[in-house]
């Protein structure tokens, strides 16, 4: 019988989803399993799976289209089976004058045998298309099912610097990713009352935790990973920091789940590391290098970024010393952390050069108060500055 084809539901808020692009034509054969549309929510691009095998028929919803949460989009058939005659997933063209077996033949023939489109990942089409890249004269990418990644396609040398465009007036357009992040820093900068402590660190031993990592665990650390570590194992021993601002009253979370806040050109995502305090460096290295590939490739799935509990948002990459960043409602917390430079600091009332980080603490004071954050990133600093503990 047919199978309708229906917008999931990718998230608990979750009221409508964006089909991006279907990655099937309407008569192409299809295979359960097999990707089928790419949709987008405020948070994630997904590719949406094919729920059994036939042949795409009644395509409902366009490329572009936000289609409310439990909606059928299309409708999956055997060959030579009817659609459902109750109306809810007949195809756009019901009104037009019915055409006999003889002559619709061919109409169908000539749908099965349209070309299969390219899998590629959202990032990557984005790229192609800015650069007039045709996606089927490359080969099989390096992303699951043989997917093209943005890094195929700089591999494989087909962009090019583009000529400056001059400057332009007029309103931006926003993507939904950016549309919905300006919505909930708004919310969260009006209803939670934010304070923000400060500490300088010295991240002397930081260094030389890094190194002592890659060499144990034979593979790439970074500072973000010892980060995510001391971070999960103060959030384990403050847990009302690890907490949350939830329908008027204050919900201490039973996991240690850390966001790391990724800049994309379509805005702000925070891949989660799950259970960070209790996987260990190599776990954290090993999960934030997979979110974060798939959240700049535009890959990410629902479990991603559900259930964090804390956010680190780390712009030393950048140059940038010291800021303040906003709560990542309802959550209790977010960290943020600067550069690391040398400085000329007091050790034993003389003056000693040390590599110093700035770590600034935003908090919502419905949940923490000045002394609860105090205690945990003072207990931070002190991991940071002698992790001895913490080296797996």
């Amino acid at each position: 019988m047919p199978t309708d084809v229906i917008m999931p539901a990718l998230g608990m808020a979750q009221e409508t989803g964006k089909v991006l692009r279907w990655l099937k034509a309407e008569g192409d054969e299809v295979t359960k399993g097999e990707p089928l549309m790419e949709v987008e929510t405020d948070k994630v691009t997904v590719e949406i799976e094919a729920p059994a095998d036939g042949l795409l028929a009644a395509l409902r919803a366009p490329e572009g289209a936000d289609v409310p949460v439990g909606q059928t989009v299309a409708v999956i058939v055997a060959p030579g089976e009817d659609l459902p005659k109750n109306g809810r997933a007949a195809p756009a063209v019901v009104e037009a004058a019915p055409q006999p077996a003889a002559a619709a033949a061919p109409a169908v023939a000539a749908a099965t045998s349209a070309p299969r489109r390219r899998l590629a990942s959202p990032k990557a089409r984005r790229l192609a298309a800015e650069r007039g890249v045709d996606l089927d004269e490359l080969r099989d990418g390096s992303g699951p099912h043989g997917a093209l990644v943005a890094a195929d396609i700089i591999a494989a040398g087909t962009l090019t610097a583009a000529a400056p465009a001059p400057l332009t007036g007029g309103e931006l357009p926003l993507s939904r990713i950016w549309r919905i992040m300006a919505e909930r820093t708004t919310q969260s900068w009006t209803s939670a009352p934010h304070f923000y402590l400060h500490r300088e660190v010295d991240a002397g031993r930081l260094g030389s935790w890094r190194a002592v990592a890659r060499e144990r665990l034979g593979r790439d650390v970074s500072f973000t990973d010892l980060l995510v570590r001391a971070t999960a194992a103060a959030l384990y021993a403050h847990p009302r920091v690890n907490a949350a601002w939830a329908d008027g009253s204050i919900r201490l979370n039973d996991q240690v789940n850390v966001g790391i806040a990724v800049a994309l050109d379509d805005g702000l995502v925070v891949p989660v590391v799950h259970g960070a305090d209790r996987i260990g460096l190599a776990g954290i290295a090993a999960c934030r290098e997979d979110v974060v590939a798939r959240a700049r490739e535009g890959a990410l799935r629902p479990e991603d970024i559900d259930g964090g509990t804390f956010t680190i948002s780390n712009l030393g990459m950048f140059g940038v010393d010291a800021f303040n960043a906003v709560v990542n409602a309802p959550q209790a917390a977010i960290l943020a952390v600067g550069r690391i430079v040398e400085r000329a600091v007091a050790v034993g009332g003389l003056p000693v050069v040390r590599p110093m980080m700035t770590l600034t603490l935003s908090c919502d004071h419905r949940v923490v108060d000045g002394a609860r954050a105090a205690r945990f990133l003072d207990a931070l600093a002190s991991l940071i500055e002698e992790p001895a503990g913490l080296v797996d």
